[in-house]
């Protein structure tokens, strides 16, 4: 493991980041002097519950949305099963759901669980850059197709698919189409207002907010039964005392990755693209998955051939350096990624395969250092592979 007095360089922003500092500022004073509950009649309560209105419009501001379309969650997960869930409780006559194979467990879990309950799932595939096909979606669509699943940016590979337009495919059709935007949202553009898309998912912790809050966008006019079945909370569409501290936290780290959006596009782009040239022009066999031109501008997943995910994991960590496997043999598995199997990565390629994901904290000097420590750590553990 790292050392204590080594300088911990942290590239796994898709998995979580850190809270900024004006987001835990913005939270403090909820976890102390203003611990009312909004719910309450009194003026002390009122106060807070007109602070969750602000941050229901920061919210809303990053999405392009209306603030009453806003439902705060728990995470990313309860605002994906709430979406797919609660469609499908909305329409029982209608038992088809198609999703895409490269999807967040959030979503394909669900489907599974829809499956063993007499729903008929569709799982898109994608092709060798992870691409979905919009004719193949087409052809999928059935007259008992309730809702369509599909996430606007791949959390491994970073990977931007079509939304706006598989959604007018799919809106054609009159069926219900929810996206998740977890890894998206704050790094590209994001603008629901005239979208097809009907219901989309966000995770605080992913914007720089803590673990434990995100949100669901519910259209105006969409029909969805509550997950949360309580109090009048969210107008009846999430019972529950509200989390305060957290949906002020996530607002305002909502109203700081709308204003930081160029500069994930254009400083976090450039430091994604330098080292990603350093790593596949200084270091052997090393190759990259997804599609280059079409993708978050934080992340790059590469390939290491006849390298285990884990052992290059270890090597990073003990230099104070925080990535993360295509591999899922961190789990106890030694199978790669669904998304990488599904794309078609060989097997070679895609069990050596690593994550970095960058954030606005990023410098370049630890790419640099990421070089550094990660060529000559490929080399030793490919002379160690009996594969090689």
């Amino acid at each position: 493991m790292a050392s204590d007095d080594k300088q911990i360089i942290y590239v796994d922003n898709n998995a979580t980041t850190r809270i900024a500092p004006e987001v835990r500022d913005a939270m403090l004073p909820y976890f102390d002097e203003k611990y009312g509950n909004p719910s309450s009649m009194y003026t002390f309560g009122g106060k807070i519950a007109h602070d969750i209105k602000n941050a229901k419009e920061q919210t809303a501001n990053l999405l392009g949305a209306t603030p009453n379309e806003i439902v705060f969650t728990s995470c990313g997960t309860e605002s994906d099963n709430a979406a797919i869930r609660g469609v499908a409780e909305s329409y029982p006559d209608k038992k088809h759901i198609i999703t895409t194979k490269v999807e967040h467990p959030a979503v394909l879990n669900v489907a599974k669980y829809l499956e063993r309950r007499g729903y008929e799932v569709t799982y898109l595939d994608v092709d060798s850059k992870g691409n979905l096909d919009p004719d193949e979606l087409l052809k999928s669509i059935r007259k008992d197709t309730v809702l369509a699943s599909i996430m606007w940016a791949n959390n491994e590979t970073g990977n931007i698919h079509p939304v706006e337009s598989l959604g007018r495919i799919i809106k054609e059709h009159d069926i219900v189409y929810h996206v998740d935007a977890v890894q998206a949202a704050g790094k590209v553009p994001i603008n629901l207002k005239d979208s097809p898309i009907d219901l989309l998912s966000i995770s605080g912790h992913k914007i720089h907010a803590p673990k434990g809050v995100g949100a669901l966008y519910i259209k105006r006019g969409t029909r969805i039964r509550p997950f949360l079945i309580g109090g009048h909370q969210e107008h009846g569409r999430r019972g529950g005392t509200e989390n305060v501290p957290y949906i002020v936290g996530i607002g305002k780290a909502c109203e700081l990755a709308a204003n930081n959006i160029e500069n994930e596009n254009t400083v976090v782009r450039k430091m994604r693209d330098y080292l990603e040239k350093r790593i596949l022009d200084d270091v052997p066999g090393a190759s990259l998955n997804g599609n280059a031109e079409n993708r978050l501008p934080n992340t790059t997943n590469i390939s290491f051939e006849f390298v285990e995910g884990e052992a290059i994991l270890l090597m990073l960590d003990r230099e104070g350096i925080c990535a993360s496997s295509g591999s899922a043999c961190t789990s106890g598995s030694l199978e790669p990624s669904h998304v990488l199997r599904a794309m078609g990565v060989p097997f070679t390629r895609a069990h050596g395969s690593t994550r970095f994901s960058l954030s606005r904290y990023n410098t370049m000097e630890e790419m640099d250092r990421i070089v550094e420590v990660l060529k000559p750590a490929i080399i030793k553990l490919r002379e160690m592979s009996p594969s090689s």
